[in-house]
């Protein structure tokens, strides 16, 4: 199978309801060609269950999917990833699935060395396999300061994974209303 000419990462930012994992579906669509999504989602209650599958709802039936709450950048390296196009959506519960998987008392920098060793394995994931990435993620900044310790750090690291997604990532859309606004855009010359 041919794999796209393009190896790019777009990390796709915004708040709840700017369009964020539509953009990347319409993005995948008009790529063409064979789309792995990467869920990070649990369904912990019975109002995530339904936002999961209106999600499923709104996927092409032909695209592969694959569920993966931890250890994304692995498990995409053990699925041989045959897809042209990887969305993974999304950054913003990857990072709280972490945070919670090690404990509401788990000192800081251990849980933020867990979300880096997240991101860099999902970077050397997309450098081996290649091909189109879209990492969808919330921008929790530029809201009110949480009122409480928990909801600081979740704000605190998935803004430094952002940070970092960023800095690695070829382009970086920021979703405002369902319009796509360009913060980077790497030349390709």
């Amino acid at each position: 199978m041919n794999r796209v000419l393009e190896n790019t990462l777009t990390l796709i930012l915004g708040g709840a309801r700017s369009g964020k994992t539509s953009y990347a579906l319409e993005q995948a669509r008009k790529a063409g060609g064979t789309v792995l999504y990467v869920a990070t989602a649990e369904a912990g209650d019975d109002e995530m269950r339904e936002r999961i599958e209106r999600h499923r709802t709104e996927r092409p039936a032909e695209w592969r999917t694959l569920e993966a709450p931890l250890q994304v950048g692995e498990r995409l390296m053990s699925n041989q990833v045959l897809e042209q196009t990887v969305i993974i959506d999304c950054m913003t519960l990857l990072v709280s699935n972490v945070l919670l998987s090690c404990g509401e008392n788990a000192p800081f920098e251990e849980v933020r060395q867990k979300v880096q060793a997240e991101i860099d394995a999902l970077l050397n994931a997309h450098s081996k396999i290649g091909g189109q990435w879209f990492i969808v993620s919330n921008e929790v900044g530029l809201g009110l300061v949480p009122p409480y310790a928990l909801g600081r750090v979740y704000r605190d690291l998935l803004g430094w994974a952002n940070q970092s997604l960023a800095r690695s990532a070829d382009c970086v859309i920021f979703m405002v209303a369902g319009i796509p606004t360009v913060i980077k855009q790497a030349s390709h010359a």
